[in-house]
């Protein structure tokens, strides 16, 4: 049997592309226990002033999060604005179509805004296109971004916001490919909603920038011709076409979950494919980029969801307990950003708090790390800068839906600026570490800082508010020496392996 080993060569000048921040994105939306009971908890002993869990806002923190997508997913396509602002005791209950909630409105949007001002994230606001439209558009992009004067910016400043929220980035509609969508709509009647809402909000705001819905999955069937009929009318209107991604491990099969990062390649090589046949039928100079504002392991709670009383106030809908394999499945759909940095310049993690996401808590009790909090929070904190373009030489393997499957995935990105290197690693062999040599030639003078890993014996080892079963850990025996590093990625790993120019 051959010995199973990688080698790599890094180097500063086989640049992909700056890093956009907002690629390390979440989502916060009022479904299950996001919001109540997650970021807003005013009962809470950790509340502040406004009944927000500092606890979380710390966690948040942690994780660097640059913009956070709101108020939907889903919910946005019946939800009116309106609702949400103004004295809260004015505020009406209603019921929520896309989850079979009840919604209270305490938190809207002023109130979000100031949520996102506490963990130092920018918002990406989403405007119904469902059962609204234009008006609601234009009328809310007044009241959050012109100064005053008018209606709608003066009905803001007597709700205590004298200074306008300028949102910057903005998302016209939710998955309106989906029949589960309340006001679904077909490619055109959906491209000439976003091309007329996207015209009359970039009258308010020029400086505005706008994100197209994509395909809601690679499975749906109108894939791709959706992004193609939308961008077709749209593409003078629109900055961004947005992707969205689950993916499980439903088969029990370990080898071929870990594989689905390459489904993920695939998608953005075909939305990137179909962005560039419209701009030039078009005979555009304008690139449309990649948001990629939903992805995530979504499939452990299905089963409980179904279980959930129909119009109850945030009950804990799609709570996945994240265990050490959807960690790994994490990074590597991380690293999978940072190889097409050139085109996807927004992602969000879909979510942030309670509901499929990163951070969990307990209703008037502790907040906690998941087992995907790891590689999310290595790769905000150390993934910024110009992504590299790795030469890298693994073993492969075939799984159940996929063939010439790496062994290790790779990304690397160089700080010019702090004169530092980042390299993410993931090795998916199931039972073999993987032996690795870097030739870092064009990084004279650099040290290594620390070899983060994230490891366990257990794929299903899962974290709890009691337990961090899985939690990073430093491997001390990777060595650089002479401009050649060369490190044992334990299997099923993720690894940060960080260098640093001391001179």
């Amino acid at each position: 049997m051959t010995k199973l080993k990688s080698n790599m060569i890094l180097d500063k000048n086989y640049q992909i592309a700056k890093v956009d921040d907002r690629i390390y994105g979440s989502f916060i939306e009022h479904l299950g226990r996001a919001v109540y009971g997650g970021i807003y908890e005013p009962d809470h002993p950790e509340a502040d002033e406004q009944g927000f869990r500092k606890d979380v806002i710390e966690l948040v923190k942690e994780l660097n999060v640059p913009i956070v997508r709101y108020p939907g997913g889903n919910m946005v396509s019946a939800y009116n604005w309106e609702d949400g602002v103004g004295p809260k005791h004015e505020r009406p209950r209603r019921l929520e179509l896309a989850w079979r909630t009840i919604e209270t409105n305490e938190v809207g949007t002023n109130e979000f805004v100031d949520w996102a001002k506490k963990v130092g994230s920018e918002v990406m606001m989403a405007v119904n296109l469902g059962t609204r439209g234009i008006d609601a558009a234009r009328n809310l992009i007044e009241y959050t971004n012109h100064p005053s004067g008018t209606y709608w910016s003066d009905l803001r400043r007597s709700h205590g916001y004298e200074q306008p929220h300028n949102i910057k980035t903005w998302c016209l509609g939710n998955e309106m490919d989906g029949p589960w969508q309340i006001g679904h709509k077909t490619a055109y009647e959906y491209g000439r909603i976003a091309q007329e809402t996207g015209k009359a909000m970039k009258q308010v705001d020029p400086t505005i920038e706008l994100v197209a819905c994509g395909s809601s999955n690679t499975g749906m069937p109108t894939f791709p011709e959706y992004e193609a009929t939308t961008l077709d009318i749209a593409y003078d209107q629109v900055d961004f076409i947005s992707l969205h991604q689950y993916y499980g491990n439903r088969s029990n099969d370990p080898a071929n979950y870990l594989a689905k990062s390459m489904d993920m390649d695939h998608f953005i090589n075909t939305v990137i494919a179909t962005c560039d046949y419209i701009k030039a039928k078009h005979r555009s100079k304008k690139s449309i980029y990649l948001s990629f504002d939903e992805w995530n392991v979504w499939y452990h709670s299905n089963d409980a969801d179904k279980k959930i009383e129909p119009w109850s106030i945030a009950p804990p809908q799609l709570e996945d307990h994240y265990n050490f394999e959807d960690a790994l499945l994490v990074g590597s759909m991380l690293i999978t950003f940072l190889q097409h940095a050139d085109r996807v310049k927004m992602a969000a993690m879909a979510q942030l708090v309670n509901v499929i996401a990163p951070i969990m808590t307990e209703n008037k009790g502790r907040a906690w790390k998941q087992t995907i909090f790891y590689p999310y929070m290595h790769a905000s904190i150390y993934g910024r800068g110009i992504s590299l373009k790795p030469i890298l030489n693994t073993p492969k393997y075939d799984s159940q839906d996929f063939t010439d499957v790496p062994y290790v995935d790779s990304a690397a990105v160089y700080n010019e600026e702090n004169q530092e290197l980042t390299i993410f690693l993931v090795n998916k062999h199931l039972e073999s570490a993987m032996p690795i040599e870097i030739d870092l030639r064009s990084f004279d003078n650099y040290q290594l800082v620390e070899h983060i890993e994230l490891v366990h014996d257990d794929l299903k080892a899962v974290n709890t508010a009691d337990h961090q079963a899985v939690a990073p850990q430093l491997n001390k025996d990777t060595k650089l020496d002479n401009g050649h590093l060369t490190a044992q990625l334990a299997k099923t790993s993720w690894n940060v392996i960080r260098l640093k120019n001391n001179n």
